[in-house]
């Protein structure tokens, strides 16, 4: 059998484990998943997952302790939140753009987002970010999408060491209320990510990325960290990472 990897160095079978430990860890009242139940998730055998968890832990990914009780090392979870990620833009895309049923979705962004690139998955937050912004209408689509990212690789080409050189998004004129303006308790909905080059990068493989709903969790007295609560997986963000995030408030409060 031929085992695949990509940009990351770890097989697609690795990638699927992280995955659902992050998954079953959500859900998890003391964020842990357990052998049987990766093994259920997975459809195989104890036996298969303790040998994937020994190469996992031996890379620094998991911790493994009892045979039993797993939790994500930061590493790890940085891993699953980018698989993760991708899959959830992948699917998204395949059904409210192509209309494709839910199941074959699922399957297909499986099946994608192993080996989809940085550049790629860039692009089609993007794309979901133009759409936030686009106002309904007739006219050339796929031209008005190509313009709208021609406009921002222009602007990344003149800023970039700007960027490089400062780590901090190129401040704009505020379009929306961001993750930051949230109260404790409350929710929103991501619309676009302002940030670019590293930082924007680094959001987008924890997972914010458009249509995303988000919950402010707490906020340290000094003004950072903020600790965010994204589709069921806590996060923490600095200051000038949440102030990138763009929203719409969503009713309910905690």
């Amino acid at each position: 059998m031929t085992v695949t990897s990509n940009e990351s160095g770890l097989s697609e079978s690795l990638e699927d484990y992280l995955e659902t430990i992050l998954l079953l860890s959500s859900k998890s009242e003391h964020a842990f998943a357990r052998v049987r139940d990766i093994a259920s998730a997975r459809n195989v055998s104890a036996a298969s997952v303790s040998s994937a968890l020994k190469r996992l832990a031996d890379m620094g990914l998991v911790n493994y302790v009892q045979r039993e009780y797993i939790t994500l090392t930061p590493k790890g979870r940085d891993a699953a939140n980018r698989v993760y990620a991708r899959h959830r833009i992948l699917t998204r895309f395949f059904r409210e753009i192509l209309d494709l049923p839910l199941e074959t979705a699922e399957r297909d962004a499986c099946s994608m987002e192993h080996s989809l690139s940085q550049q790629t998955m860039d692009r089609l937050v993007r794309f979901f970010e133009f759409l936030s912004v686009s106002p309904p209408g007739p006219g050339n689509f796929v031209e008005l999408f190509h313009k709208y990212l021609f406009a921002h690789d222009k602007l990344a080409e003149k800023t970039q060491p700007v960027r490089q050189a400062l780590d901090k998004p190129v401040k704009v004129e505020r379009e929306s209320l961001t993750v930051y303006d949230l109260k404790p308790g409350e929710f929103g909905k991501v619309t676009k990510v302002t940030a670019s080059g590293a930082i924007r990068q680094r959001l987008i493989d924890m997972g914010v990325i458009p249509g995303t709903r988000v919950k402010m969790e707490r906020l340290a007295p000094a003004g950072e960290p903020v600790w965010i609560v994204l589709d069921g997986i806590h996060l923490s963000l600095r200051r000038h990472e949440a102030e990138a995030v763009l929203i719409e408030q969503e009713s309910g409060r905690d």
